[in-house]
């Protein structure tokens, strides 16, 4: 491919020769001055021709070697520079400017991709993103501007700017796949952002002005909420032919195996996943990656990350370093509901340049598409920093459009990666911070849950079936991941709801009390361990074996009182509206009997057999010939429920707990939103050169319910990052 005719012969030749000649000098030795119409010829060829795997590592190999000489990079990321700026400035532009357009942003992402991932060093200068000092000036360009500002510009000024159309659709497409290359420098280092962390062109887009950021933000929303779909059949869309002619389609068919192609994108889903949509899919990656990005700075002075307004959390110094602020972060924060405008105490109303967004559509969506990771990470991300969306989702009627999909997804956890089951728990754990989320999805009654499988559940309210399926969460973490973060999320979670429980269910109920049982055998497992190590040595000894155990015996005891207080916080607030929990206890009373003078828990089992007793005796001064039968004991409980009074009843300080994002969310998120973005796109990025994530996990193994010889990962509860508010 690096052969360069001695004298072009475009004319009369075959397109195939013809792009053979243009690619070839492209990554050749000879230098094409950035005016010369050699340019124009390159990204005027049809977008139809095929290059085998080989050539293209070949091309990339070549043109890695003397680009610093030709410096071909920085010139074609000039000229899509001007042809964006030719499309911007003329919406009725021939579609052959935006099919220029799609050739200069196609070839730059596939050699600055392989320039990435062959970086040898720290340096941007291996990228030679200027042009020489000899270069003759052309079109009114300056040598000394800055390339990837340039670039990134004009990017994002049409992404944000020009409207998605059958015309469009093709560029912006291949516009969010620049973006994602550009933006890979962030797989070439760790997961914390260090001084020397070099990214051009991510750094290049937070540089940009306020109001370009809210217009990429808006579009890059919005077109996730429309999902537009690829014009199949749309006459005005020459790129896409039908009959025999090759077409855009077949272009995108073969990929894998092709230079002028899409590099890492999917047209067509081969998932058979209805809620995936190629345009969608992209702007969310982009928007995700862009948002959770934080440059670390060498400075004397600390600079407060405005996007956090815990005083406790704000400054992101360390050291001589700290995080510059992040304006995607900070217009996604600021999103205002296009429906609504915001009024402050004295009457006012907000008319800054906040991003808009249809909340209702934006709501909508995210049901729908749950299942997709993007997706819960977008929704984490709203109620997490976006106080308005919060509001919104908290005031809707129909919380089972958004809750169905996350308690069905959790269902299913062992079919899903640890980390997505963690960010549905957290986005549960914000939600049950507010009281009317607790009272109002008991209001919601479903008619059936057909996926659960375990019990059959008819008309269950959304508030029991939630407390199901944490419960059923814990059970499984505890036999599988053994994991002490979720299980403290998940229990935080029900005690944030205990007070607000209206008609718990039968089922609910008893798996509330079978949650007790369960964690209560792990106890005293653990506790008849350490008694057998003590009696045989007199001592609990310092090995690291007694230490775990000891540790471990700490957090199991945390975990029996959280559910001992929400099973109060029931009993205390809620009682004459859950019969169905007093007749749980009932029921599997004797389980409670074990820790009735326990020094931990004695205290808390007060409560529980102040109750046992009112309506044990109520049952017991009532004459009946032979059995009782559950019907007739709810009933009777029932009755006197409405006697019961709380007096005599020790009054516990109701648990709330509160979510806190710890202080450098990036170091999490950003591998995170990378590795989901890989997987989604297809970019097959040189597995060597990745320092963001381990490539080669081995697949994570189920646990035996057999011996707890596996320890939880943080063993301390008071290091969660779930506060409890007294």
């Amino acid at each position: 491919m690096g052969a360069v005719p001695s004298t072009p012969r475009l004319s009369g030749a075959r397109p195939q020769d013809t792009a053979d000649y243009l690619i070839g000098s492209f990554v050749g030795e000879k230098t094409f001055p950035i005016g010369s119409d050699f340019w124009q010829k390159l990204l005027e060829l049809p977008l139809n021709l095929h290059w085998p795997t080989h050539r293209v590592q070949e091309a990339c190999k070549l043109f890695a070697q003397n680009n610093c000489n030709t410096r071909h990079l920085t010139k074609i990321l000039i000229h899509l520079s001007w042809c964006l700026q030719e499309c911007v400035s003329n919406s009725g532009a021939p579609s052959e400017v935006y099919d220029k357009a799609v050739n200069a942003v196609y070839i730059s992402s596939v050699f600055l991709k392989y320039l990435i991932e062959n970086a040898r060093s720290n340096s941007i200068e291996e990228f030679h993103l200027s042009l020489n000092e000899s270069e003759p000036a052309s079109n009114g360009f300056k040598t000394d501007q800055n390339i990837e500002s340039l670039v990134m510009h004009n990017v994002l000024n049409f992404i944000g700017s020009v409207e998605v159309s059958p015309k469009t659709y093709l560029l912006h497409h291949e516009l969010l796949n620049f973006m994602l290359v550009a933006m890979s420098t962030q797989l070439l280092y760790g997961p914390a952002p260090g001084p020397t962390d070099m990214n051009p062109f991510i750094d290049a887009a937070m540089a940009q002005e306020s109001s370009l950021v809210g217009l990429v933000v808006r579009r890059l929303l919005l077109n996730y909420i429309t999902r537009p779909r690829i014009p199949y059949n749309s006459a005005s869309y020459p790129l896409f032919s039908g009959g025999s002619q090759p077409g855009v389609l077949q272009r995108v068919s073969s990929a894998a195996a092709t230079l002028v192609l899409l590099p890492f994108n999917y047209l067509v889903s081969s998932t058979g996943d209805g809620s995936r949509n190629p345009l969608a899919d992209g702007s969310l990656n982009v928007l995700l990656i862009l948002n959770y990005y934080h440059k670390c700075v060498v400075g004397d002075e600390s600079l407060t990350d405005r996007s956090d307004d815990s005083a406790a959390s704000d400054s992101l110094s360390k050291g001589k370093t700290y995080f510059s602020d992040n304006p995607y972060c900070r217009a996604l924060e600021n999103a205002r509901d296009i429906e609504f405008d915001r009024v402050d105490i004295e009457g006012n109303a907000h008319s800054g340049s906040h991003v808009r967004l249809p909340f209702a559509s934006l709501f909508d969506t995210l049901g729908m598409c749950l299942a997709d990771e993007t997706a819960v990470l977008l929704l984490y991300t709203l109620v997490h920093g976006n106080s308005d969306f919060l509001e919104y989702v908290l005031v809707r009627t129909d919380l089972d459009t958004l809750l169905m999909p996350i308690l069905e997804t959790l269902y299913n956890a062992s079919k899903r990666t640890s980390n997505h089951i963690y960010i549905l728990l957290i986005i549960l754990l914000i939600l049950s911070q507010d009281s009317s989320f607790n009272a109002s999805i008991h209001k919601i009654v479903l008619p059936s849950i057909p996926w659960y499988q375990e019990h059959l559940l008819h008309r269950t309210s959304l508030g029991s079936l939630m407390v199901i399926i944490l419960i059923r969460t814990v059970k499984y973490n505890l036999s599988k991941l053994r994991d002490l973060y979720l299980h403290t999320t998940c229990l935080a979670t029900l005690a944030n709801m205990a007070p607000h429980f209206h008609h718990l269910s039968a089922y609910a109920s008893q798996r509330l009390v079978s949650l007790f049982y369960m964690l209560s055998r792990k106890y005293n497992k653990l506790a008849e361990r350490i008694d057998d190590k003590m009696g045989k040595s007199g001592s609990l000894g310092q090995d690291s074996l007694a230490e775990d155990l000891s540790a471990e015996l700490h957090i199991y005891t945390d975990f029996l009182r959280i559910v001992l207080e929400i099973l109060n916080a029931i009993l205390t607030y809620a009682l004459p509206r859950n019969p169905e929990v007093v007749y749980a206890i009932m029921h599997r009373q004797e389980v409670f009997e074990p820790f009735k003078n326990h020094p931990r828990f004695s205290e808390l089992i007060e409560n529980i057999y102040m109750v046992l007793d009112f309506f044990n005796s109520r049952i017991d001064s009532q004459t009946h010939d032979g059995e009782w039968s559950a019907e007739k004991v709810l009933q009777l409980i029932i009755m006197n429920c409405r006697s019961w009074r709380v007096e005599g009843m020790k009054m516990f300080t109701q648990l709330h707990f509160s979510y806190e994002q710890e202080s450098h969310p990036e170091e999490f998120f950003t591998p995170y939103i990378w590795r989901v973005a890989l997987s989604q796109r297809g970019l097959s990025f040189d597995p060597s050169a990745i320092n963001l994530f381990p490539v080669d996990l081995p697949i994570e193994k189920p646990n035996d319910d057999g011996d707890d010889q596996s320890k939880f990962q943080n063993m301390n509860l008071n290091e969660h990052r779930v506060l409890l508010d007294l």
